[in-house]
C-alpha cells in the first residue's frame, strides 16, 4: 500500500486565495478523520536565489496514510464531500499515488463510486 497521496483542489472562478481557503478546509476535515499528517503539496525545487522558503501548489495537499484501504478510503470520502458542498460551483479534484490519477470532477455519484473502488483496490493490499 503506497503511503501518500497527492491531492489538487480547484474552484471555478476562484483564485489562488480561496483556493487555499478550500484546501485549508479539507485539511482540516482529514485530520479530523485520523489522517495520519497532511500538508501543503510542494511545488517542488525553491527558485534559485530564493530565501529557503518552501514553494507550494495553491490548493494542493499531501496526505500521509497508514497501512490500510480504510486511510486511502477516507481520504476519498472526504474529497467526495467537498465536492458534493460546491452547489452550482464547479469543483475539480485530482488525487494521485506513485502516477495513478484519480479524478472526480463531474462524475455521477454512480460513476464516482466505480472509480473510487476500483482506485482503491489497485493501492490496497492484497
Amino acid at each position: 500500500m503506497t503511503s501518500a497521496v497527492r491531492v489538487q483542489l480547484g474552484e471555478d472562478g476562484a483564485d489562488a486565495e480561496r483556493v487555499e481557503q478550500l484546501a485549508g478546509y479539507l485539511r482540516g476535515e482529514l485530520i479530523e478523520r485520523g489522517v495520519a499528517d497532511v500538508k501543503a503539496l510542494p511545488a517542488g525545487p525553491a527558485p534559485p536565489g530564493s530565501r529557503g522558503f518552501d514553494v507550494v501548489t495553491a490548493g494542493g495537499l499531501l496526505v500521509t496514510l497508514g497501512k490500510s484501504a480504510d486511510g486511502l478510503r477516507s481520504v476519498v470520502a472526504a474529497v467526495r464531500e467537498w465536492l458534493s458542498r460546491g452547489g452550482r460551483v464547479k469543483r475539480t479534484v485530482r488525487l494521485e499515488i506513485d502516477g495513478d490519477v484519480l479524478e472526480l470532477t463531474e462524475a455521477t455519484i454512480t460513476d464516482q463510486d466505480k472509480l473510487v473502488d476500483l482506485f482503491v483496490s489497485r493501492h490496497s493490499s492484497s
